[in-house]
């Protein structure tokens, strides 16, 4: 079969329901000439014609032939109508985003970006997966928030340095920052060894320090508990304090440790993809709030 164009078809369902070459022609603004030049080309495709023609003002009737190709001609304008809003939505940046994020980045700092995002963009659509601390991976993902590197050949832009500060319970350690080395042998509350756990606690190595982790368990908040109860101290990042509001709970106590542990929070793309407008405006969003977010640690 001939190659056909999608206006032979809308030109085709312009007929079908006004019953006429020439009311068809007033719809489109096309002559009526033009118009029957589509269906003779449509026509030629197909191998066979799609309208019997009475002639004169009588509406023309479709043929078998005319309904298979109007049926699935449909389909086809449907689809192309969505393919030509979808491309219109990229451009306006009113696509779909998918993020990567973790558990204090989806407390803390997606909220504002979200917000932000969907006041300038009412129609986009923006989906979060969690990602395991242990294996990120960008996939498809257009923007993966990550405190370390991640696999695949991806760009990267640093948000912040953020802290690790010590809680313990309340009046258990005069004020001021806490050298890192008077935490040997004290015992701990932390997650299990994870990535990030075994770098903070060479971290304490390198300081002169061997906690002796007494209760390991996920969850900040659960470790916060156990601080509470008395289990142990605890060495948690400022963005999980902070979505705990642990500042304010009169059972804890938060010191600056000395030297400080720190990890880098950054944004991760794909390199060598061509980004939408959205992913891009997310990204510059994104940085915006962890400006704003470092300026309060």
């Amino acid at each position: 079969m001939a190659d056909f164009e999608l206006r032979h078809l809308r030109t085709m369902a312009a007929i079908a329901e006004e019953g006429t070459f020439g009311q068809a022609a007033a719809r489109l603004g096309y002559t009526q000439s033009s118009v029957s030049q589509q269906i003779a080309a449509l026509e030629k495709a197909v191998g066979g014609p799609v309208f019997d023609r009475p002639g004169g003002p009588k509406p023309v009737r479709i043929t078998p032939l005319g309904e298979v190709v109007l049926a699935h001609g449909r389909e086809l304008l449907t689809k192309a109508a969505a393919l030509t809003d979808a491309v219109d939505r990229f451009r306006a940046g009113h696509g779909r985003i998918d993020i990567g994020t973790f558990q204090s980045v989806s407390n803390l700092i997606l909220p504002a970006v979200i917000r932000r995002l969907l006041d300038e963009h009412p129609g986009c659509d923006i989906r979060l997966s969690d990602v395991t601390p242990e294996d990120p991976r960008l996939g498809e993902l257009d923007l993966l928030f990550h405190d370390g590197p991640v696999d695949g050949d991806a760009e990267r832009v640093k948000l912040f340095d953020e802290p690790y500060l010590l809680v313990t319970g309340a009046g258990a350690v005069d004020g001021g920052p806490v050298p890192v080395k008077l935490l040997d042998d004290v015992p701990m509350v932390a997650w299990p060894p994870t990535h990030h756990q075994r770098w903070l606690e060479r971290t304490f190595a390198r300081a002169g320090a061997q906690p002796r982790f007494v209760f390991r368990t996920t969850g900040h908040e659960t470790i916060l508990s156990m601080v509470r109860a008395g289990i142990g101290w605890a060495v948690l990042p400022w963005l999980a304090l902070h979505t705990h509001d642990a500042w304010s709970d009169d059972q804890l106590a938060i010191h600056r440790l000395k030297p400080p542990p720190t990890r880098e929070l950054s944004l991760h793309w794909p390199a060598g993809r061509t980004e939408s407008p959205l992913a891009i405006r997310t990204r510059e969003i994104a940085v915006d709030v962890a400006r704003e977010l470092a300026g309060r640690m």
